[in-house]
C-alpha cells in the first residue's frame, strides 16, 4: 500500500469517544520517500512489510519502534501535565501466537520492560505504563515479535485521560511565491482524516505574485476540508505579517482556539498536528508547543531538541544547556534527557489562545526574530515554550543559507529590537560585539553585508516608527541598496578562472581573535594583501582566512555558485567610519530608543494595528 493514499485510514477511533483522548498514533511509514521508515520502526530480524498504520511481520521476525516518530514521549509528559497514565492499544491480526512489548528507557539510556503481551489469535491488546518514572528523562516505545506465523499489527494509538474536551483547532500556513510547495503541504494535510477532523479551521495566508489558488493540486484538496480551508491574499507583510493573520483570524471575538503556524516549504509529518494538539490540551498552564526541525536536505538529522538566544550577541539556536542536542543524526542516537527551551521556531509551532489574551499578537517586523521575541515575551509571562519530541516536520537546511543576504537587515534590526524589549538590555555589551562582526564583515571583503548591518542598525535607531509599514519600506530600499555591492551577486562556478583553491589554516586562539582582526584591518589599509585570485571553499570561508587576499571567489552557501570579493580600499575605509559613527549613535541614544519601544509596544501588538495594516 501506498503510504500517501494510506494515511486517511483511520476513522475516529473508540478512545476519543469515551473520555480519552488520543497522544499519538505509531505509525510505520511516512508520507514521502524522503521520509526513511526507520525513522517510525525498525525491523530487526526477518522479512516485513508495511504501510502507513500497519506492519506485518514474517514467522520470526523482529521489530521495534525506539525511533524518532515511534516513541512516546514520557518525559515530557510527566514533566508538564497531570496525566498520570497511558495506554496503548494495538489491534493484532494474527492465526496463532505473537508477542508485544512496552519498553521504558530512562535519562541513561537504559531500557526496561513495563508491560508485555502474548495475544493468541485476533483482536485488540491494551498496555499500560504509569507516568511517574520519568521526570529527568526517558520515552516509551513498543517491540514486536511474531513466533510461528505471519502476523499484522495495526491501529496502534497512544491514550491519556482527557482532561476535558479538547479545544478549537487551526492551521495558519503563511506563504510568498511558493505556490507549488503550499500546495503540497496542504495536500500533506488533507491526505490524514484524523486532521482534517481535528480542525475547526485551515488559513492559508497568500502574500505573493504567484497564487497557490492557481495551482490543480491545492484546488483538488480545498473540498476535503468542507469549507473550513479560508484562503487569504494580502500585501506581503513577511512571515510575522502571515502568520499573525492566522492568528488575527482565528482569535477573532475572543476565539479559544489553539494555531499551530507551520511554514509552507516543509515537507509536512500530518500526524504532528495530532501529537501537538493532545500536548497542548494536556498541560498543567498554557504553553507553546513547539514542533522538532529534521533537515530537509539530510532528513535523518534533528537541527535541536532546545535553543535559546544571546540578547547580547543576537546568535540564536544556541544549545540551552550541555544535554540539548544540535544538528544530530538520530540513526547514531536518540535524545533521552528531558532538556528546557527559550523558544521554538515558527515551522510548525502551536500557540494557545491564552498566550494571545496574555500578552497580544506578535511584532509586526517583517521576517526573522518573530518567533523569538514572541517566545521570550510568552516566557515573561509565565507561558513556557515546549519542544515537544516525536512532534517534527522537515525544512530547508539552514546552514545552506548564506548570511550575507537581504534578511540579515531583519535579523539584526529585530533581534536589536527584541534586546531591547528584555530587561536585561545592554548596550554596552552589543556595542562591543555588534562592532567586531562588522568589522569581520569588512575585513571578509564583504562590504554589503557590512552595509546591511550597519543599515539594520540605523533601522532599530529610527525607533517603533521603522515599523509603521510592516517592513514593507525596508525590504525594497535594503535590496535595491545592496546592488551597489558586487560581491552580493552569485556567479556560475563555470565562469570561475583556472585559480588555486586555498585552504584555511586552524581558527585562531579566541584570546587573540580582537588583536588578529586589528592586525588584518592594517595590513589591509596598508595594502600588504596576497595578490590572488584565489577560491575558497564555503567551509574555509572563515575572517581569519579570506582577510588574506586581495582578489577571492567564495562559495556560495547555496552551493548554487561563487561570489567575488575584491579589497576595495574607498569602500573599507567607508564602511569603517560609518562603523565608528553609527556605534557612537547607538551608545548614547540606544537606552531611549528601547524605552520608545516598550512604550509603543502595545500598540504595535494590538489587534488595531494589524487591522490597519491588512488595510481591514
Amino acid at each position: 500500500m501506498d503510504p500517501a493514499n494510506s494515511s486517511g485510514a483511520q476513522p475516529l477511533s473508540d478512545s476519543e469517544t469515551i473520555g480519552r483522548l488520543v497522544a499519538q498514533r505509531t505509525l510505520f511509514a511516512g508520507t514521502s520517500p524522503i521520509a526513511n521508515e526507520e525513522l517510525y520502526a525498525v525491523v530487526e530480524k526477518g522479512g516485513s512489510t508495511r504501510d502507513r498504520f500497519s506492519l506485518s511481520l514474517h514467522a520470526g521476525a523482529r521489530a521495534h519502534t525506539n525511533t524518532f516518530f515511534g516513541r512516546f514521549p514520557a518525559s515530557y509528559w510527566q514533566r508538564w501535565t497531570a496525566v498520570t497514565e497511558v495506554s496503548v492499544s494495538v489491534r493484532v491480526l494474527s492465526t496463532t501466537s505473537c508477542r508485544v512489548l512496552l519498553v521504558a528507557s530512562d535519562i541513561g539510556g537504559h531500557s526496561r520492560i513495563v508491560a508485555a503481551t502474548t495475544p493468541a489469535g485476533q483482536g485488540a491488546v491494551t498496555l499500560t505504563s504509569t507516568l511517574d518514572q520519568f521526570v529527568d528523562g526517558g520515552s516509551l516505545w513498543l517491540e514486536f515479535e511474531a513466533l510461528d506465523a505471519e502476523v499484522t499489527f495495526d491501529s496502534i494509538e497512544w491514550s491519556v485521560e482527557a482532561p476535558s474536551a479538547p479545544r478549537p483547532l487551526a492551521i495558519a500556513i503563511c506563504t510568498f511565491n511558493r505556490a507549488d510547495d503550499c500546495a503540497t503541504t496542504v495536500a500533506a494535510l488533507a491526505s490524514d482524516i484524523r486532521v482534517v477532523d481535528r480542525l475547526d479551521a485551515v488559513y492559508v495566508v497568500d502574500q505573493g505574485t504567484d497564487p497557490v489558488e492557481g495551482r490543480e493540486l491545492f484546488r483538488e484538496v480545498v473540498p476535503t476540508f468542507g469549507g473550513r480551508l479560508h484562503y487569504v491574499r494580502q500585501p506581503n507583510l513577511g512571515g510575522a505579517g502571515g502568520f499573525t493573520r492566522g492568528l488575527f483570524e482565528a482569535s477573532a471575538s475572543g476565539g479559544d482556539a489553539d494555531v499551530i503556524l507551520m511554514d509552507d516549504d516543509i515537507l509536512c509529518e500530518p500526524e504532528t498536528v495530532l501529537r501537538l494538539s493532545a500536548f497542548a490540551n494536556c498541560t498543567v498552564e498554557p504553553a507553546l508547543i513547539g514542533a522538532e526541525m529534521l533537515f530537509l536536505y539530510s532528513p535523518n538529522y534533528l537541527l535541536a531538541d532546545a535553543e535559546r538566544v544571546d540578547l547580547t550577541t543576537l546568535r540564536r539556536g544556541l544549545p540551552t544547556e550541555k544535554y540539548s542536542t544540535h544538528n544530530h543524526d538520530l540513526f547514531e542516537s536518540l535524545p533521552e534527557r528531558r532538556v528546557d527551551t527559550q523558544y521554538n521556531g515558527w515551522w510548525s509551532c502551536l500557540i494557545p489562545a491564552e498566550a494571545l489574551r496574555r500578552v497580544g499578537l506578535p511584532l509586526p517586523v517583517f521576517f526573522q526574530w518573530d518567533d523569538v521575541e514572541f517566545g521570550l515575551r510568552c516566557g515573561r509571562a509565565g507561558i513556557p515554550t515546549i519542544t515537544l519530541p516525536g512532534a517534527a516536520v522537515w525544512h530547508a537546511d539552514f546552514y545552506w543559507k548564506d548570511v550575507d543576504g537581504f534578511a540579515h537587515y531583519f535579523s539584526t534590526r529585530n533581534g536589536l529590537v527584541t534586546a531591547a524589549l528584555d530587561p536585561g538590555f545592554a548596550p554596552k555589551l552589543l556595542v562591543k560585539n555588534l562592532a567586531r562582526d562588522i568589522s569581520r564583515s569588512i575585513v571578509s571583503l564583504q562590504y554589503g553585508l557590512a552595509h546591511t548591518q550597519l543599515r539594520a542598525i540605523e533601522g532599530f535607531l529610527e525607533g517603533p516608527d521603522g515599523l509603521a509599514d510592516g517592513g514593507q519600506a525596508a525590504l525594497a530600499s535594503v535590496n535595491a541598496e545592496r546592488k551597489r555591492f558586487g560581491e552580493t551577486v552569485t556567479r556560475r562556478a563555470s565562469e570561475l578562472p583556472p585559480v588555486p583553491v586555498r585552504r584555511a589554516d586552524p581558527p585562531p586562539n579566541p584570546a587573540l581573535e580582537d588583536a588578529i582582526l586589528a592586525k588584518r584591518a592594517v595590513t589591509q589599509a596598508r595594502g600588504r594583501l596576497e595578490p590572488g585570485p584565489v577560491t575558497v571553499s564555503f567551509e574555509d570561508a572563515q575572517w581569519w582566512h579570506v582577510s588574506r587576499f586581495a582578489h577571492v571567489f567564495v562559495t556560495d552557501a547555496s552551493q548554487s555558485g561563487v561570489r567575488e570579493r575584491r579589497f576595495d580600499r574607498d569602500l573599507a575605509a567607508e564602511m569603517t567610519g560609518r562603523l565608528v559613527g553609527v556605534m557612537k549613535r547607538f551608545r548614547a541614544d540606544a537606552p531611549a530608543v528601547a524605552e520608545a519601544y516598550r512604550h509603543a509596544f502595545p500598540q504595535l501588538t494590538s489587534r488595531e494595528n494589524w487591522a490597519r495594516l491588512y488595510e481591514k
